[in-house]
């Protein structure tokens, strides 16, 4: 009996629906690209749409049409660009002629007292746009603006007397100083009024935020627009502050404004509420204001230095008052460490009257001098508050830095202030540090990286922790007690904990040096989870969390409801693993060797507590009475090994603040974004070499000058037969400082001889007879530009390589290695990557290469997935190296007993170093001396056969060794032959030191510095692969995972390669990645600072015309020959009419996107579609592996994976595409059919990020097929240059039914089949179906001729809902079924979703399924 259908649901248009229709049919009237016949100009419009600002605001403005309404669009359109993370500069840069004059509207603008011209709600929005314009300084256009803002001129509007002290603190500013007069005078008046207005610009900006924060009120009820300015007034000041060229002449303003002592004074932070973001704010301002550094030269401050300058303002305070003021006698005459705290300073200068204090300011140049018989305007708060704050002792950062605990307990987890929620829309601003450009020193770069990084790790857990306890369920028992309900794969209750030791502190620090703990779980779990656990390695993070709930057994969680009180969490603290307990009670060292197995399900870990956060607990504990933590813990969590290295992290950056990081000189100043951009090139560095040997670089002599266009080759031997490679190269080496030229014929040669090559083939030594003693060699043909790379790379100095989708990015780093180890044998090179695969990769393509394995040693997690049975960890390098020297002990014994030795030299390495120096090395020095040739006699070949000593030894290599042609040839083997014995000779002595260790555990190399700089870890050359994929820390720690050599890095290169128009490092708090920037890798920033790349041009991924969508983001991106030239690029996509097109989408039963979670989009129309698309190829011949389904969003990616599960997942005849994962997660992979799904209806998302589009765009290699709402994409200005292309074909899906795969049709070619349009969704649902059916048939009934497509059978269906919660993904449910309906629109696919927190499921035919339908799990 079947259910009868619900009643359809009438969905009531949405505001943001209702919105993008008007956006849509505005855009379509006045500004959208393809609108051929566009309405005038009227400057009454105004709406944020798409494309609004570039082709409608900026193309129409001057200073004719310019308004109030006018500057606020253009001022919101920008802001609005930077919320989003989208490049907002570029139509500016198009059309720059009437910027000067917008930028000073801007500038009276925001200064405008009157309320009724702007408003503060407009003024705040304005502040905005400056903060961008002063983060923007890159770019020449905003620049040549802001510096008239920020320089020495500003001084103006300096106090006189300060301005004097400032002048006479660094002399030869006033030189300067007095240019500028002089130049002031020649202006005409006009001219000169408007130079004084830009000079005075920030010090009125300042007195006008001060008379707005002085008109809020203690108590009384506030208008939220004045905090809002207010905020917004003091993030604009702190990233003036935190950037050198501004920060160098804004602060001595700033400082002469006592900006700040008004702040810490105003009614806005004694307001609890309101005011906690602006003292945030105020706590960062104040910081930075006292940040040690020099503001004119740029150097850092040393503790020292900070304190002369401190000790230095107190004695002339002293001195003041001993001058001047009797009755600060006893402050005068006191010592300074009496005098420099808050209490002091106000227990001498509290009594003193308002005029006094004052005074004292004032001869300090703090304050203008007072005039006789007149009594001071400033309040005696202020007045005191401005002498103390200036000369109280100042707390040192590091000191705080060292006390403070590194992991997060719950106070800091679940204060949404510290850290902010998944939902920040970028809208507010935050107390959060900003990873821009620049950097004021080293200790500022650590220092903001630092607490970015903690905040995002806290964040993360934060997630970790409500997923794993919230499965746990923890209930209150009948007894009060705590009883688990629920399980969870990462989290287990713990059954007892032991604190074992607490070591006692390091003199000076109130802390202990360590303490450890047992933890006890009951690992009653599946074999594999139990293996995970067990897994643990030292140094994993877990975390000790203790629950006290007070909801009854059976109480369903609400995930909508605060995560703490429902589970009733009450502490969370965090531990280090040393390792599991055996069962004597002793660690099990991590090592090669095979664990012991342990009986039963009880398992103890010894696990390092945080120190700083024991004493902290324990203090609590003792003075104040409170519960001892560590007697509480009943859960212990763990989390995945990939996503918890922060701790490592962590305490790296800790430990660089705490020493002098060495950065190579070479490097300092573009890490901090300062100087020449391009100083660190190879070609202006002093040290560059001008002989490098390529090695197996080049295939011919003729590849060899294809590479090098514009040089002149010279070649060492005119024989052609000897001009083969390797080839050894000499380059001109230029100077990076130029010379004055001395005669125009000298200039001529000169020239000449710079780009003329001196290229030198040679010939590998001899390595022996046998055939793996052949060099492996490189078969790739290196275009000129990836030959630039290789060359670059093996020079000294940073080598930046940009390399698109497809350009052979991992090939050039490998060969970068190959010819670096060849060239520099007794050099290290350190190599990183964002991803395990990525590593495996390289290492696959290195092993390929003339590389010696026993030099390769891979460190961290994912060794297992290397496609080979080498082991390249640190223990199975000790394994390597243990059987390899077994294996070279039995060929001595083999060579021994060839030679006839007696006795066994073949025991240890030792005994075999004696045997070769002895036995070997004396007949081969008499063979030597028998067949030299005599400079007499002519030599004869025959004798070096003959008197060969290793004859015996050798009698298992290819016969005959000798040919007997030629002397030379003959010499050359017989050498060839010794270089093999000695190479055993050589090994062996090299594992001469493992003898030492019989039984050997090797030292862990974690991800920690302090481990691997005490071992003695050093490097000379770092290449990072994916490198715009790395955090911008986790790319700086590698540059200083070593101790310096006598104060100076030994570092010579840094390669780094990866492509800045892809997607960035992966931040899952929306805060920390758009407000602090924190996803811009470094590989970014340095492209944005300038420094030279060289980028990659030729790709060979994909056929020509698709790279067509996304070549336009790079520098001259072509295609490689083949990719005209193979079959496979040259030959259709069977039943397929083009190789790229865009598939309209319309709203399917009136639903286009839906949202059952917070950003959990989908879009039920295209994922049939999206799966319909992919059943028809499959059903056509395409191998299902071959097809890969993207999406942009995570719902939609369940959704579609849940349709698969239901139509086609078990059907052999189709089966499942190779991967359904987002766009993101596909990054760095590639197939060569991709059917994408883009989602959104109602507004673009975060696709309107290029860098998404460029991976999303580049993934196939012959086929793409993008489904989308053509109206609401083809509007985005970002994605203009791609849709453009995309919907220059039909938006309906044009298939050829009757064409198999293969084809052999050629692409581009009038198919000889009929084509079919595909106007929706259901119609091709149904073609399918049809499709599937008569297949069925014909191959039951092969004999018979094609049976028409079955009748619609229209049925209802029923909607079943259950909630399930389980720890795996959802399993569907399948009904014993032969043949499913037609899918038509009368028969809904999917009937309307029934969401809840927790599921959504829904109904669904399937292939196969019955008429009784199937339930399917859609994940939300």
């Amino acid at each position: 009996m079947t259910t009868p259908a619900p009643p359809k649901k009438i969905l009531a248009p949405t505001v943001s629906q209702i919105n993008a229709e008007f956006v849509t049919q505005l855009a379509c009237k006045y500004w959208a690209p393809h609108v051929k016949n566009k309405s005038p100009f009227d400057s009454k419009v105004s709406i944020f749409g798409f494309q609004y600002l570039e082709n409608y605001l900026w193309i129409n403005y001057s200073p004719e049409v310019s308004s109030k309404a006018y500057l606020m669009s253009i001022c919101c359109m920008v802001n609005e660009k930077f919320r989003e993370n989208v490049p907002a500069w570029e139509i500016f840069k198009k059309k720059p002629e009437h910027f000067p004059f917008f930028f000073k509207c801007i500038l009276e603008s925001v200064l405008v007292e009157n309320d009724d011209e702007f408003s503060l709600q407009e003024q705040t929005i304005l502040l905005l746009f400056l903060d961008h314009c002063f983060n923007s300084l890159e770019v020449d256009l905003i620049r040549s603006q802001v510096q008239q803002l920020i320089s020495l001129p500003m001084w103006l509007g300096l106090q006189p007397a300060r301005l004097e002290l400032e002048l006479k603190k660094t002399p030869k500013l006033r030189k300067f100083w007095n240019l500028i007069k002089k130049n002031d005078e020649k202006m005409d008046p006009k001219a000169r009024e408007q130079a004084h207005k830009e000079r005075r610009f920030l010090s009125e900006l300042i007195q006008r935020f001060i008379s707005v924060l002085k008109s809020v009120p203690l108590s009384e009820t506030l208008t939220m627009d004045k905090v809002h300015y207010c905020e917004r007034f003091i993030e604009l000041v702190v990233d003036l502050e935190a950037l050198l060229p501004t920060r160098r002449w804004f602060n001595t303003v700033l400082d002469d404004s006592h900006l700040v002592v008004h702040c810490y004074l105003s009614n806005l932070v004694h307001r609890e509420g309101d005011g906690h973001l602006f003292s945030q704010l105020l706590d960062v301002l104040k910081f930075y204001t006292g940040f040690e550094i020099n503001d004119q030269t740029g150097n850092a401050l040393t503790e020292n230095e900070m304190t002369t300058i401190h000790y230095d303002r107190i004695t002339s305070l002293q001195r003041a008052a001993f001058a001047h003021f009797p009755e600060l006698y006893d402050f005068a005459l006191s010592n300074v460490a009496a005098v420099d705290t808050r209490e002091s300073l106000l227990k001498f200068f509290g009594p003193l009257s308002s005029n006094t204090l004052h005074q004292v300011a004032s001869y300090l140049c703090l304050l203008p001098a007072l005039p006789e018989k007149e009594d001071t305007t400033f309040d005696k708060e202020f007045l005191l508050e401005l002498l103390v704050s200036r000369h109280e002792r100042r707390i040192s950062q590091i000191q705080q830095l060292n006390q403070m605990p590194l992991y997060p307990t719950e106070k800091i987890i679940w204060d949404e202030n510290i850290v902010p929620t998944e939902y920040y829309s970028g809208e507010g601003c935050l107390a959060l540090p900003k990873l821009n450009l620049q950097f004021l020193t080293l200790h500022d770069y650590l220092l903001r990286n630092f607490n970015l990084f903690r905040l995002e790790s806290t964040y993360e857990i934060r997630q970790d922790i409500e997923d794993g306890v919230s499965r746990m369920k923890p209930w209150q028992s009948e007894y009060g007690g705590v009883v688990f309900g629920g399980w969870a794969r990462m989290a287990q209750p713990i059954v007892a904990f032991t604190v074992v030791e607490v070591a006692k502190p390091n003199i000076g620090e109130n802390w202990p040096t360590r303490v450890r703990a047992d933890v006890t779980i009951n690992l009653n779990v599946r074999d594999q989870i139990k293996d995970e656990w067990q897994g643990l390695r030292k140094h994993d993070v877990c975390f000790l969390i203790t629950v006290r709930p007070t909801k009854p057994y059976g109480t369903k969680f609400d995930r909508r409801r605060p995560f703490v009180e429902q589970t009733g969490l009450v502490y969370v603290r965090g531990c280090e693993i040393q390792g599991m307990l055996d069962d004597r009670g002793r660690v099990i060292e991590d090592g090669p060797e095979p664990k012991p197995r342990l009986r039963g399900d009880s398992r103890t870990y010894r696990v390092f507590l945080d120190p700083n956060q024991y004493q902290q607990d324990m203090t609590n504990t003792i003075q104040n009475g409170g519960e001892d933590v560590y007697e509480t813990f009943n859960i212990i969590m763990r989390r995945k090994p990939k996503e918890n290295n922060f701790k490592a992290v962590l305490e790296t950056i800790r430990n660089l603040m705490n020493t002098d990081c060495v950065v190579p000189d070479w490097l300092h100043d573009i890490i901090l974004g300062y100087g020449d951009p391009s100083s660190a090139h190879y070609s202006k560095m002093p040290n560059q070499i001008s002989c490098l040997d390529f090695n197996d670089t080049f295939l011919s002599i003729d590849h060899l000058k294809a590479s090098f266009p514009g040089y002149n080759v010279k070649v060492t031997v005119d024989n052609p037969t000897l001009q083969v490679p390797p080839f050894r190269i000499t380059f001109p080496v230029r100077n990076g400082k130029g010379k004055k030229r001395k005669e125009a014929d000298g200039e001529d040669e000169n020239i000449a001889e710079a780009e003329t090559l001196i290229v030198e083939p040679h010939v590998i030594p001899n390595r022996g007879p046998y055939p793996y003693n052949k060099p492996k060699r490189n078969t790739i043909q290196f275009t000129p530009t990836q030959i630039e790379a290789i060359r670059a790379g093996m020079q000294p100095g940073l080598t930046m390589v940009v390399g698109p989708p497809g350009t052979g990015k991992t090939d050039v780093a490998v060969q970068i290695i190959s010819n670096l180890y060849h060239n520099f044998p007794e050099q290290r090179t350190l190599i990183v990557t964002h991803s395990n695969q990525a590593l495996n990769q390289l290492f696959e393509k290195i092993m390929a290469l003339d590389i010696d394995e026993r030099h390769l040693l891979r460190l961290g997690h994912g060794e297992e997935e290397l496609e080979t049975e080498k082991d390249f960890s640190r223990y199975g390098r000790v394994n390597y190296v243990l059987t390899r020297r077994l294996e070279l002990l039995r060929e001595v014994g083999r060579l021994q007993e060839s030679l006839g030795v007696p006795g066994d030299v073949s025991y240890t390495c030792e005994t075999a170093g004696h045997f070769f120096l002895y036995q070997v090395m004396s007949r081969w020095e008499e063979y030597i001396s028998k067949v030299k040739s005599k400079s007499s006699k002519v030599p004869d070949v025959a004798e070096i056969s003959n008197f060969f000593p290793f004859h015996k030894y050798f009698a298992n290599a290819p016969q005959p060794i000798f040919k007997g042609k030629s002397y030379e040839e003959d010499m050359e083997i017989a050498e060839g032959c010794f270089r093999h014995i000695k190479k055993i000779f050589t090994q062996l002595e090299e594992f001469r030191a493992f003898e030492l260790l019989r039984t050997m555990t090797c030292t862990h190399a974690a991800l920690k510095r302090h481990d691997l700089v005490e071992l003695g870890f050093k490097y000379d050359n770092i290449l990072m692969e994916e490198s715009a994929q790395i955090l911008e820390i986790e790319t700086f720690i590698p540059l200083l995972l070593q101790n310096p050599q006598d104060g100076f890095s030994r570092l010579k290169r840094w390669i780094m390669i990866g492509d800045h128009h892809q997607l960035p490092p992966v931040i899952k708090n929306m805060a920390f990645q758009k407000y602090s920037n924190m996803e811009q890798s470094l590989f970014t920033r340095f492209v944005r600072v300038g420094v030279p790349t060289v980028d990659l041009d030729a790709q060979g991924r994909a056929r020509a015309s698709l790279c067509n969508l996304y070549n336009w983001r790079y520098k001259n991106l072509g295609n490689l020959p083949h990719v005209q030239l193979m079959p496979e690029f040259r030959t259709a996509n069977a039943g397929l009419l083009y190789d790229f097109q865009l598939i309209n989408v319309e709203d399917f039963h009136g639903v286009g996107e839906s949202e059952p979670n917070p950003y959990f989009y989908q879009n039920l129309g295209e994922a049939e579609y999206v799966v319909a698309l992919f059943m028809y190829m499959c059903l056509l011949g395409y191998p299902a592996d071959k097809i890969s389904i993207l999406t942009t969003y995570n719902g939609q990616k369940h959704l579609i994976r849940d349709i698969i599960n239901q139509r086609c997942g078990s059907n052999p005849l189709i089966g499942r595409p190779n991967k359904v994962t987002t766009v993101d997660r596909f990054q760095g992979q590639q197939n060569d059919y991709i059917l994408l799904s883009l989602v959104r209806t109602r507004a673009v998302g975060h696709l309107r990020d290029v860098r998404r589009l460029v991976v999303a765009m580049s993934r196939a290699r012959l086929g793409l097929y993008i489904f989308a709402r053509v109206s609401l994409f083809q509007n985005c200005f970002e994605l203009t240059p791609a849709f453009n292309q995309l919907t220059a074909r039909p938006l309906h899906l044009q298939i050829i039914p009757t064409e198999h795969f293969p084809t052999t049709r050629k692409n581009g070619e009038k198919p000889s089949h009929p084509v079919q349009m595909i106007k929706n969704m259901p119609q091709m649902a149904n073609f399918v179906y049809n499709m599937y059916m008569l297949m069925i048939q014909s191959t039951h009934h092969y004999n018979q001729a094609l049976l028409p497509p079955p009748a619609m059978v229209e049925e209802n269906e029923t909607v079943q809902s259950t909630e399930m919660e389980t720890e795996t993904e959802f399993e569907p449910i399948y009904l014993p079924s032969e043949v499913a309906p037609p899918m038509a629109e009368t028969i809904p696919t999917i009937t309307e979703a029934i969401s809840t927190s927790e599921t959504t499921t829904a109904t669904s035919e399937a292939i196969p399924a019955t008429s009784e339908g199937t339930l399917i799990h859609c994940r939300v």
